[in-house]
């Protein structure tokens, strides 16, 4: 893909929050002589370290960090200060759920794309950690997550998708439990029909987490016989009702199991142990640190101690600023990628500025600056909610936004803004710029979003609800629709229908846009369409066969500088990990894909476990004057402090 090439900005939905460092407890014997828990820190502080894996009673760590750009295992040992690399194929973008034994790295994958679209990417594969020999164990054409291996290393346990296509499910995926010797991967059993993130008790039981009738997200159960057939009546509930309990982690000798806790009255995921016989819970995080969440639980191999991932604090060590841009690994040689602490990036016409909007809400929301190389933001517009921007390709001081409530219906006010500032007031000592703001569109005409300026500086495209329905206008960039000669606005696309996010392209032929035409009763599906800006040449660019038309979920369509390729954040690839195990993310299977105008040459290059979105495209080359996730421990330094400010699937509710 030689003409690929250039730089996108993106953003990932609360991913340069997270802060994640792993940690650990001391388990004693006798769970109620337990007063108080220590914790003890087991990452660098670095990046985001999380889903971890207890070699050895030493606390010997495999895990995964971010700190190279993609998701990538690494080997923690007591007597070594620094992580080392495990060898995992260099082209994935996305590794998880590392568990080591005997030599053996065992390891999602999605290196591997499927061979049609709407299917998961991740697989399961172990390598050998001396040579690096690597072996796929889910099968070609087959979806797996979440690997659990037994205490004798023979066993492997996968929440399997099988080779259906992806029906969208998210919030409790349609997986079962599979089992399968690791030595004979072809010969998997279907253990059970519903499940999720199993975990071993010895060689002969499986615990797993699934949605119960009731509604309770709970923990189960089944014994196998050595032939791999399920003994007794079948799966069996184990935690009770009246809390959620996911991701669950067994003890060697299956009396315990450690799972991650939502209660009643509670914002926080927490780490308990449940002792199966007495069937108690015992607290442990929400001792230690009550107003954080704490993820994926795993024992030791004796079960000493238990480790889990977690924010790591605003007055930890490592990193606690978080830079304006971040590098990301890309799948294209000459296309750089940087994931932006903010949202609707778009470049000045040389690629030295990138305007934003921070957050959408009045304190901390408004336009900001930031230079491309990382270095310094600026803040233009305060005090008002907006949204999207569109930098004047002809004028520097010059960008256009939304100011108004994102998500709107059609009728609700929002309207389109001219931002206009000096450029040389962007100076080094300065943190806010004085801007002067023109309303462009009329109170009275609805919801009026997303303006995208033609390459030549006259003229916007924006989505308008001012006929009731979301569709596309042209207007005068300057005046606005009071031009004071009657034509300072037109009507461009027209249909009940939902036609929005539009794109001029930059040799100003073409507006790209997302819309739900081809299905306007189906507010969920959106596909790619084209139009000339004189309202001629509609057409769908179709990135999936006929069959899958209706399923496409496309926004935030991009041109790419030459106009020859689009960039979008598309549902194409199904999810990368079980989305109970992580952080909110209202689309996580949003990842960016990259296409041709006749809707060839499709290209992935994002793939993890996030909501990847708003991106946008220029030729600028060269590397920032950035670092992984931060510029180090002194929260002054540039960039933002890091403050842990995610969410909890909002889709977990405890209100049932």
């Amino acid at each position: 893909m030689e003409d690929v090439n250039g730089t996108i900005v993106f953003t990932t939905v609360d991913r340069p929050f997270y802060g994640f460092d792993i940690f650990s407890v001391e388990v004693p014997p006798t769970l109620d002589a337990v007063n108080k828990w220590t914790e003890k820190r087991l990452t660098d502080g670095r990046s985001v370290n999380f889903n971890g894996h207890f070699v050895d009673e030493s606390r010997t760590l495999a895990y995964v960090s971010e700190r190279t750009g993609a998701p990538r295992v690494y080997l923690n040992r007591p007597v070594r200060p620094e992580p080392e690399p495990i060898p995992t194929p260099s082209e994935a973008l996305f590794t998880d759920r590392p568990t080591v034994k005997d030599g053996q790295l065992y390891y999602v994958s999605t290196h591997e794309p499927p061979e049609q679209v709407f299917k998961s990417w991740s697989a399961v594969y172990s390598t050998r950690i001396d040579s690096g020999e690597t072996t796929r164990l889910t099968p070609v054409g087959e979806v797996d997550f979440s690997p659990a291996i037994s205490q004798s290393g023979k066993l492997v346990a996968v929440a399997s998708y099988g080779s259906r296509p992806w029906s969208g499910d998210f919030h409790e995926l349609s997986t079962e439990i599979v089992v399968f010797p690791a030595s004979d991967p072809g010969r998997r059993v279907s253990v059970c029909g519903r499940g999720g993130w199993p975990s071993w008790a010895a060689d002969s039981t499986v615990f797993f987490h699934r949605v119960a009738d009731d509604g309770w997200w709970s923990v189960f159960c089944l014994d196998l016989t050595e032939d791999l057939v399920v003994s007794g009546d079948g799966p069996r509930r184990i935690t009770p009702p009246g809390l959620h309990a996911f991701t669950p982690a067994a003890s060697h000798d299956g009396r315990r199991i450690a799972v991650a806790t939502r209660r009643p009255g509670s914002e926080f995921r927490q780490i308990e142990i449940f002792d199966i016989e007495t069937e108690a819970f015992v607290e442990v995080t929400k001792r230690i640190n009550p107003k954080f969440n704490h993820y994926n639980p795993f024992f030791s191999p004796e079960s000493g101690h238990i480790g889990y991932h977690r924010f790591r604090g605003e007055s930890a060590t490592g990193d606690l600023t978080i830079p304006y841009l971040e590098p990301v690994k890309s799948p294209i040689a000459g296309l750089r990628m940087l994931r932006l602490n903010g949202s609707f990036p778009s470049f000045t016409r040389d690629g030295d500025l990138i305007a934003c909007n921070h957050n959408f809400d009045p304190i901390n929301g408004g336009v900001y600056v930031i230079r491309s190389d990382g270095s310094k933001r600026w803040r233009l517009l305060k005090n008002r909610i907006a949204f999207y921007t569109s930098y004047s390709p002809t004028e520097r001081g010059v960008i256009y936004t939304s100011v108004g409530p994102i998500f709107e219906a059609p009728k609700t006010t929002v309207q389109i803004a001219r931002i206009t500032f000096n450029p040389t007031d962007l100076k080094d000592d300065q943190e806010e710029v004085q801007a002067d703001v023109k309303i462009l569109t009329s109170e009275s005409s609805g919801n009026n979003a997303f303006p995208c300026c033609s390459p030549d500086g006259k003229w916007l495209v924006f989505r308008s609800g001012r006929s009731g329905h979301k569709n596309l206008y042209i207007i005068d960039a300057v005046n606005g629709e009071s031009d004071g000669g009657g034509s300072g606005i037109r009507r461009l696309t027209y249909g009940e229908c939902i036609d929005t996010m539009p794109n001029w392209s930059p040799d100003g032929s073409l507006i790209g846009f997302s819309s739900n035409r081809h299905n306007p009763a189906n507010p969920n599906t959106f596909g790619i369409y084209v139009i000339s800006p004189d309202g001629t040449g509609l057409r769908r660019v179709h990135v999936a066969g006929p069959e899958e038309a209706d399923l496409e979920r496309i926004n935030h369509v991009c041109f790419s500088p030459d106009s020859k390729w689009l960039v979008f954040t598309a549902n194409l690839g199904s999810v990368s990990a079980e989305p109970v195990s992580l952080p909110n993310h209202f689309q996580p299977y949003g990842d960016l894909f990259v296409v041709k105008l006749d809707g060839t040459g499709l290209r992935r290059i994002t793939c993890n476990a996030y909501e990847n979105g708003t991106p946008m495209w220029h030729s600028v080359i060269g590397e920032p004057d950035i670092g992984s996730l931060s510029l180090g421990d002194d929260a002054d330094g540039v960039g933002e402090k890091l403050r842990g400010q995610f969410q909890e699937p909002l889709w977990i509710t405890c209100d049932i």
